[in-house]
């Protein structure tokens, strides 16, 4: 940027604004030219660069870093010099040498920048001159220790910090070529305050009184003095000082009102806060970039008028207090009269408390529902302890239905999802936990949460999106901690279980609704159902393996319901299936009542593979069947399965030869697979029971025979089945023989061979990996 042309008047101030601006971009500029010559140097040549006026071997630094170095050890070497003068040489000395040295020294080291500016020598200049001041803070502490050494130090110190500063402002205005002095002269401006109020033994809020003073007046200079916002010098440090200042007065508020017993005691806490608040909020009303001081004035205001109140209320109404204020701040989002920095920090400050007073009360609400899980250790019991023994207080509630309230009122006012979602939640827990918290009868407590429960689970039904979802996790969360309190009594579960279950089936039934709403609805009602139907068993007198039965009819009436599900077809038998694993693992001590529970199981299977979209199913029933049969046996002491299995094999393998007459591109796993595996299955398990030779040799005659047939013809469950069985067998025989030798070896034998394997293995590996993939496609081809 050029400068103005001289016939053009300009004010002294903003024409050395301009100067100081295109003098920074020319040191920019000559120091990107020397950074880019050094690097031209460096680089390789023949014969090197040889140009006239430049040396073959650059420098090992350019002029100007050298020169900045050599003045700051200069500096720092004066400065250390002055200060062992002062300290340790001072009492050698009599009063008049001391005055006439310190005068000399000083007025020397203040007077030089002027001539080395005249120079051009500006780097010189400021560190001469920032031993100056310097040696000006020598002279206050010699003249402390010699004029006036039983006046008080913090009041000395106050004193002399407010001369210093205004000496080094005058210094700066006289000298304004220099940088080092105005920010100095702030910076020490920032102590006579705080260090007057210390003197006078004032308490935290006099010297919070203090601190804040000095912000304002910090403030006051930034954001009216021109010449310092042009300035960067001297801008940051005071603004950083007076963010620091100010933040140490509203801690000192704060902690005094907090430790406040009365509402007297907290009314001077109060005061200094309420006047942080005008403060921040009078510097984001001048400063659009300022919308941290709103937000921090806010925030001195909400504590300012809820300390008054946090003497004579118990903790959890105060938090309801500090809502109330917050709610004031949540609407200047809507105020277009005020600075935009202004009506987002309010805002947000608003929002964040609003936040920490809900939160506050969302704990103690979670953890009454946490607490009913006790309930399961005694089912049925009738044991609901009170309410105070978990419940959160009146007070708690309240919080939840005002923050609900002012989320509600931000959903409709902001385009966003997220207060939509945040108030979904917040008056369910309100609403949820509010029947606990005012004491109510059992019966009450839990027909309101069945209507609040009801009530988010219409909203997942009707609301899309994120609020919707929100509402249909509350509903879910409510279900079942209202399942586990229904566990108390006997009526109570069927009427919960019942009401339930009703209310999910139609929400999975309802059609407009979100998928995953309508899903989990469907899962949630099989559930209930399985519930249900055990519960019914507890009061039959059934023992807990017998429960397996009734509990079939609830994948038994999925599985019959069928395309009638609709989208949600697949949730339900995913649930369905997940109830039938658990009632086949109910009588696994009872192998006759077992193989009774897997028979039904496989006749639900089989049904279900009627339809032409579920014939996979008929993998599973046969293998119900088989599994029913095998635990049959067992339970019935046979020893011998061949005699049973063997006629199924013939049959299956008849079947499966005629189906591979008819369609020739039948898998060999349909045609063969059950066939073989019904016989060589469960000779397997008898084998490796059998102490005797004669089963293990004709089942591996039988699997070998099985294996050669399948490798002629080209046939993949024939020689999987066989090949398997064959080696299962081997395995057997060879076992104890391997055991022997493995004993026999020592010790270190075994891991040296495993770990010379794999590195045969690893050095092999794209090999073994293309003969793997071979032996995959030649498994692929056969049928």
């Amino acid at each position: 940027m050029a400068t103005p042309p001289p016939d053009i008047p300009l004010p002294p101030g903003r024409e050395l604004v301009l100067i100081d601006r295109e003098l920074a971009q020319l040191d920019a500029r000559r120091g990107y030219l020397l950074a880019r010559r050094e690097w031209l140097l460096r680089l390789p040549a023949p014969g090197g660069w040889v140009t006239p006026g430049v040396p073959a071997r650059p420098q090992e630094a350019s002029a100007p870093s050298a020169q900045n170095v050599l003045l700051t050890l200069g500096a720092v070497l004066l400065a250390v010099a002055a200060l062992a003068f002062t300290l340790v040489s001072w009492g050698s000395m009599g009063i008049a040498g001391r005055s006439a040295v310190l005068a000399v020294v000083t007025a020397a080291a203040l007077g030089a920048p002027a001539l080395l500016l005249r120079r051009g020598l500006r780097s010189t200049a400021e560190s001469v001159a920032a031993v100056g001041l310097l040696l000006t803070v020598l002279d206050a502490y010699a003249v402390f220790a010699v004029a006036a050494p039983d006046t008080d130090a913090a009041a000395y110190a106050a004193g002399a910090a407010a001369v210093l500063a205004a000496l080094w402002a005058g210094y700066a205005r006289v000298l304004p070529g220099l940088l080092i002095p105005l920010p100095a002269a702030v910076l020490t401006a920032q102590l006579p305050l705080p260090l007057a109020a210390v003197a006078s033994a004032a308490d935290p809020v006099g010297v919070g009184w203090a601190l804040l003073a000095t912000a304002a007046l910090d403030a006051a200079l930034v954001l009216s003095a021109p010449g310092v916002r042009a300035r960067a010098s001297v801008f940051g440090p005071t603004a950083v000082s007076g963010a620091v200042l100010a933040a140490g007065a509203l801690l000192a508020g704060l902690s005094e009102s907090l430790q406040a017993g009365s509402a007297t005691a907290a009314a001077g806490p109060a005061l200094l806060l309420a006047a942080c608040a005008v403060l921040g909020v009078a510097v984001a009303w001048r400063e659009p970039s300022a919308m941290a001081a709103a937000v921090a004035g806010a925030l001195a205001a909400v504590a300012a008028l809820g300390g008054l109140a946090r003497p004579v209320l118990s903790r959890e109404w105060t938090v309801v207090v500090f809502l109330l204020l917050a709610l004031p701040l949540l609407a200047a989002v809507r105020a277009g009269a005020l600075p935009v920095a202004v009506r987002r920090g309010l805002a947000r400050a608003g929002a964040g408390v609003a936040a920490l007073t809900a939160v506050s009360a969302l704990l103690p609400a979670m953890g009454s529902l946490v607490f009913r899980a006790g309930v399961l250790g005694e089912v049925w019991a009738a044991t609901t302890p009170p309410r105070d023994a978990y419940g959160p207080g009146p007070a708690a509630a309240v919080t939840l239905l005002v923050a609900a309230g002012a989320a509600g009122w931000l959903a409709r006012v902001l385009p966003r999802p997220e207060p939509g979602v945040i108030a979904v939640v917040l008056a369910w827990a309100g609403l949820f936990t509010a029947p606990l918290a005012y004491g109510l009868p059992v019966a009450a407590v839990l027909a309101a949460q069945l209507v609040v429960t009801a009530a988010a689970g219409v909203c997942a039904l009707r609301i899309a999106r994120g609020p919707g979802y929100a509402a249909a996790v509350c509903a879910a969360v409510g279900a079942l901690d209202l399942s586990v309190a229904a566990l108390d009594g006997r009526t109570a579960t069927f009427a919960v279980f019942g009401l339930l279950g009703a209310g999910c089936a139609a929400g999975a039934a309802y059609r407009p609704a979100a998928l995953p709403t309508r899903a989990g609805g469907a899962v949630l009602a099989v559930g209930y159902a399985a519930g249900t139907v055990a519960a019914l068993g507890v009061v039959w007198g059934l023992a807990v393996s017998w429960w397996a039965l009734p509990l079939l009819a609830v994948p038994a009436a999925v599985a019959a319901l069928g395309p009638r599900l609709g989208r949600v077809r697949i949730p339900a038998e995913i649930a369905a299936a997940v109830v039938g694993a658990v009632a086949l693992l109910l009588p696994v001590r009872e192998p006759a009542l077992s193989a009774l529970v897997c028979a039904l199981a496989g006749v639900v299977c089989a049904g279900a593979a009627v339809r032409a979209d579920r014939r996979g199913l008929g993998w599973a029933a046969g293998a119900l069947f088989v599994a029913a049969t095998w635990i049959r046996l067992a339970a019935s002491g046979v020893a011998a399965p061949e005699a049973y299995t063997l006629p199924v094999t013939v049959l299956a393998l008849a079947v499966g030869f005629v189906r591979r007459r008819r369609d020739a591109q039948a898998s060999s796993w349909t045609a063969y697979g059950p066939g073989l595996g019904a016989t060589l299955l469960p000779s397997l398990v008898a084998v490796w029971g059998d102490p005797y030779w004669l089963r293990p040799l004709l089942l591996g005659l039988a699997a070998l025979a099985v294996t050669l047939l399948g490798a002629h013809r080209r046939l993949q469950a024939p020689l999987l089945l066989g090949g398997g069985a064959l080696a299962a067998v081997a395995l057997h025989e060879l076992a104890p023989y391997v055991v022997q030798v493995v004993d026999a070896l020592p010790r270190w034998l075994p891991p040296a061979l495993a770990g010379l394997l794999l590195l045969v293995v690893g050095a092999t590996y794209e090999k073994r990996l293309r003969d793997a993939r071979r032996l995959r496609a030649a498994l692929g081809r056969l049928r």
